[in-house]
């Protein structure tokens, strides 16, 4: 019988800094070594929680790891619900992942690192590069992401011949658009762009590519080794299933992780199939996420997605982002309530008239019964707005 593999933690430098686990990501794409749990590697804190939780001293189970296909990761989720998951991800599925990517794409390129590389989005911008063997750049985030910082690394990158890829969220984008020079200019030479991470806005979508920027947005989470779905239509090696004609999402195909760590019957990991816990239904042949079940919002006995809501907001002159969530009401048992962060601060679009554009767009039932005026969204993960502290800030 094989021996016990074990778990270490890999602490992921911010920035430029998490270039250095490559050495260590080759060996546990290879199969050598112990499985590797990627924490934040200046948050000795928040590492010490994800350390006690999945990497607690005991090594991989038998139902955690194979002998012929080891777990090379295995990525915590963000937490929405307060208790981390360990993803577990084999080698194999992050090779499948990251080869369907390339061959969506258009072939093996170079990458630039924009995202934090303890999440699974950004570490297979790592798996890719390695698999394509050409060196990865990383951006300077050492004081937050900032555009003329985005520009110089993409410099670099652009200047190796092939084609060119990065991978950004929705709030990333937002911020190089909006500031425009060095950072948009390089931005569009990119042969891809891959959007993920949290819901794109269409008008943000439609933003960058009126400006030129080659815009790909993706759909996927830990558990899928990253994006599976891209501009709507599964990879080549990806299968979609929408339980009605609007249902819950599953996914599956070789890029599934194995399931959880410490939990050998995860409801979620059935028959081959990974059920996300988020709705969607098919539009003219595409994939459309309409938002997780369990953020649905009921509202005088009257069922409301939060995400068309969002939509309906961010296509309104003056907004930049915007969350819709529900919070207790004594009549309605739910109000539809809205954070909105405009693009000017100091010239905000009118509460007043983003309820009716809403109302006019959707119904009455989804028309937030208030809205709130932030400067920024709170974030969880690589780029989710927080949907519980801005329960308790809104609520």
């Amino acid at each position: 019988m094989p021996k016990a593999r074990d778990l270490q933690p890999l602490p992921v430098p911010p920035g430029t800094g998490a270039l250095a686990v490559l050495p260590a990501l080759r060996r546990a794409l290879g199969g050598d070594g112990p499985a590797l749990l990627p924490v934040v590697g200046n948050d000795a804190e928040g590492s010490r929680r994800l350390v006690a939780a999945l990497a607690d001293g005991a090594p991989l189970t038998a139902a955690e790891d194979h002998p012929d296909d080891p777990t090379a990761l295995v990525i915590a989720t963000s937490g929405s619900t307060g208790t981390p998951k360990g993803v577990l991800l084999p080698g194999s599925a992050l090779r499948a992942s990251a080869e369907a990517t390339h061959r969506h794409l258009g072939g093996p390129g170079h990458w630039l690192l924009a995202m934090p590389a303890h999440h699974v989005a950004g570490i297979q911008v790592l798996v890719r590069a390695v698999l394509a063997g050409t060196g990865p750049h990383a951006v300077d985030t050492s004081d937050g992401f900032r555009p003329d910082r985005f520009a110089a690394a993409a410099r670099e990158v652009l200047a190796a011949d092939g084609p060119h890829y990065t991978a950004l969220v929705p709030t990333q984008l937002s911020r190089l658009l909006g500031a425009g020079g060095d950072g948009l200019a390089t931005l569009r030479k990119f042969d891809a762009v891959l959007l993920g991470g949290a819901a794109t806005p269409p008008a943000l979508r439609q933003q960058a590519r009126d400006c030129g920027v080659r815009v790909t947005t993706t759909y996927g989470m830990s558990e899928t080794s990253g994006g599976c779905v891209y501009d709507g239509r599964p990879l080549d090696i990806a299968e979609v299933h929408i339980d009605g004609e609007t249902g819950p999402i599953r996914l599956a195909g070789p890029m599934l992780a194995r399931g959880y760590r410490h939990q050998p019957d995860a409801a979620a990991f059935a028959d081959g199939w990974f059920h996300s816990g988020d709705l969607g239904r098919w539009q003219s042949g595409r994939l459309e996420v309409v938002g997780r079940g369990d953020d649905m919002i009921i509202t005088g006995g009257v069922n409301v997605a939060p995400l068309p809501v969002e939509r309906a907001l961010t296509e309104q002159a003056g907004v930049r982002e915007a969350c819709v969530l529900g919070v207790p009401h004594p009549e309605w048992g739910q109000a539809v309530v809205a954070a909105v962060v405009p693009e000017d601060p100091a010239e905000p679009p009118s509460p007043d008239t983003l309820r009716a554009a809403v109302r006019d767009r959707l119904s009455a039932a989804a028309t937030p019964k208030r809205i709130v005026l932030l400067t920024e969204l709170p974030l969880r993960g690589p780029g989710k707005p927080d949907r519980r502290a801005l329960r308790n800030l809104l609520g």
